[in-house]
């Protein structure tokens, strides 16, 4: 994974990867830094866009760890 230059977003996608998510790098538009995804096939739909430059990189990067945290293995 590249890293994403602000370090608390940074380490929010780490954070991700570490709870068995996936980083899909790059995206259609150029203000989309990648996305990531549950590792858990059947939460297709439990993905998050992680933008490259947020209004604000902080509020970002606790909506990634909030929505990694939502997904748990027992929700379908």
């Amino acid at each position: 994974m590249k890293a994403h230059p602000n370090k608390h977003i940074h380490a929010a996608v780490e954070y991700a990867i570490s709870k068995g998510w996936h980083f899909v790098a790059g995206g259609s538009s150029s203000h989309c830094f990648g996305r990531v995804r549950c590792g858990i096939p059947a939460h297709r739909e439990h993905m998050m866009s992680i933008w490259s430059t947020p209004r604000n990189p902080e509020n970002h990067a606790v909506q990634i760890i909030r929505r990694v945290d939502h997904c748990s293995p027992d929700k379908t």
